[in-house]
């Protein structure tokens, strides 16, 4: 179960315990699973259980169809969406797009515009963090103390991790195999720190974990409701903290990395792309259930998403790895969650930063939420 844990920063002796005891096979973790939830009370610790039940399951070999995998561990069944909401989008990139030509093309150009230097990636996020933190820091309380770091790696299947370490600091790592634009790096930055998993992690350490000795949040696990709760905040974060000041001085400092356009020109770009985050969706729903090969579902990526065959692969190594198959489904619908939760709303956003909020209450509109 290699990345299952995504980090654990609880009592040490509790972690030297579980490593000293011998493995166990994944039908008697069910069998113990099934024996928790029988006890547990409806709510977000039960949401977890239920979650980390059924990777167990699949682990053991239990036969279970993708989507029933997908809606056990997160909480939202997956669905396929239409081309025509491809369309629609690809409608919209063309009046945005600069250029004439396929529309494939002239993405892909305007990307490499618009692409940073790899030795300059690392540096030009730290700067734009200095600006995020002081607009998330007038949003919430950031504990005292909170911080990270900040590396460069290569050869995974992912662009960007938040490695929470506990103590309220985090290690941020930026895969440098895929290429980064300077409106990436604002977005990496607000997904990943600031008021994305950082912050989020950092608040909660502090609130639950110190303020109220619950242990169960200090450890952060891959296959649960919770993930998508989290994917959710840092999908939508950016649009709370993000205006129009805080855009010009991002500009300011990212020109000093070189720069040279118009972040509103790459946020309107990113939004109207927001859609075809369900493209990965939709090509796992092919592999896994519809039978559909490799290439088939690289094809449906490169059509759809409007990248490069070299970036399609590298989806496809997300997409098809047993621990993140079922994970792709944290963006899309995390986000779409989140962001009709919130409403444009900064203490709706504070809320999810700082509360227990499940997965199924995101479902209830504004209007019915006290």
């Amino acid at each position: 179960m290699d990345g299952l844990v995504d980090s654990y920063f609880g009592p040490v002796e509790l972690k030297e315990q579980v490593d000293a005891e011998p493995l166990v096979e994944p039908a008697a973790l069910v069998e113990q699973a099934d024996a928790l939830l029988a006890g547990l009370d409806d709510g977000w610790l039960r949401d977890q259980a239920q979650g980390l039940r059924t990777y167990a399951g699949v682990v053991a070999g239990e036969e279970i169809s993708y989507s029933d995998e997908v809606e056990a561990c997160y909480g939202v069944r997956p669905e396929r969406a239409s081309a025509d909401v491809y369309g629609a989008v690809h409608e919209q990139l063309d009046e945005l797009l600069p250029g004439s030509g396929p529309l494939g093309d002239r993405y892909t150009t305007w990307r490499r515009s618009r692409s940073v230097p790899g030795d300059r990636v690392v540096p030009a996020v730290r700067a734009v963090l200095d600006v995020l933190r002081a607009r998330v820091a007038a949003l919430v309380d950031l504990p005292a103390g909170e911080g990270l770091v900040i590396e460069e790696v290569r050869d995974e299947p992912w662009w960007a991790f938040n490695y929470y370490l506990g103590g309220l600091r985090s290690r941020v790592v930026v895969n440098l195999d895929t290429p980064t634009t300077f409106d990436d790096v604002v977005e990496l930055a607000a997904h990943e720190v600031y008021p994305g998993h950082h912050t989020e992690h950092s608040l909660k350490e502090q609130l639950f974990v110190v303020g109220r000795g619950e242990i169960e949040e200090s450890i952060q696990l891959v296959p649960t409701p919770a993930a998508l709760v989290s994917e959710g905040i840092a999908e939508t974060g950016p649009a709370i903290v993000v205006d129009a000041e805080v855009n010009a001085r991002l500009e300011a400092i990212l020109r000093e990395y070189g720069f040279d356009g118009d972040l509103a020109d790459g946020r309107a770009i990113r939004e109207a792309r927001r859609p075809l985050h369900r493209v990965g969706l939709d090509a796992a729903l092919m592999i896994h259930e519809g039978g559909a090969t490799a290439a088939e579902a690289r094809s449906h990526l490169e059509r759809w998403s409007l990248i490069a065959p070299e970036e399609a692969e590298h989806r496809l190594r997300f997409l098809t790895s047993p621990t993140w198959r079922a994970y792709v489904i944290t963006y899309s619908a995390g986000h779409e969650l989140c962001s009709a939760w919130v409403a444009g709303d900064p203490a709706r956003f504070a809320r999810l930063l700082t509360e227990h909020i499940r997965v199924g209450e995101l479902s209830t509109p504004v209007s019915s939420v006290r």
